[in-house]
């Protein structure tokens, strides 16, 4: 992650966003926005019917973005809620995926 591997510029959230945000594609479009970062990591999954977890980790103004968009979503959801935590840089994440 990053030219010099300095973890210091380097955060974890974990968002966890309910509402209408599953029949959506809200995982895919996720997945999709995350790789317009380089080297953005993390994943995203359903939890149920309404809700989706994302963990995203990355440059600290990388994440923000991807934060702020989760906030949203892709135009067919309709987000009620989300909490964001702060979690721990996971160093085997290799890549932005789709958990299922």
């Amino acid at each position: 992650m990053g030219a010099s591997g300095d973890s210091s510029t380097l955060s974890a959230r974990r968002v966890v966003v309910s509402g209408r945000v599953t029949g959506v594609a809200f995982r895919w479009h996720t997945r999709h926005k995350a790789e317009d970062y380089d080297d953005l990591r993390g994943w995203v999954r359903n939890l149920d019917r309404r809700t989706v977890e994302c963990v995203v980790q990355g440059e600290t103004w990388m994440v923000a973005e991807m934060v702020a968009w989760l906030r949203h979503g892709p135009p067919a959801a309709r987000v009620a809620a989300i909490q964001v935590s702060v979690c721990e840089v996971d160093p085997s994440l290799a890549s932005f995926h789709i958990d299922y």
